[in-house]
């Protein structure tokens, strides 16, 4: 799995953070997604798919391998 974002179309609704924040956090100044982990290991990649499927602008990019 490798995980790519578009951080300029996040609109910060925290939704990755929320449900992964092993693999995402948000930016203190503007609430944009930072990306902790582009390869998570295998016990995450659930959560992070549900965490692609949650943001409401489809920022979130994953791509199994």
């Amino acid at each position: 799995m490798r995980i790519t974002v578009d951080t300029s179309s996040c609109i910060g609704s925290g939704q990755c953070a929320l449900a992964v924040p092993e693999v995402f956090d948000q930016e203190e100044s503007h609430g944009g997604v930072v990306l902790l982990d582009g390869v998570p290991p295998a016990d995450l990649h659930g959560a992070v798919h549900e965490a692609a499927d949650r943001c409401p602008v489809r920022a979130i990019t994953v791509t199994d391998n």
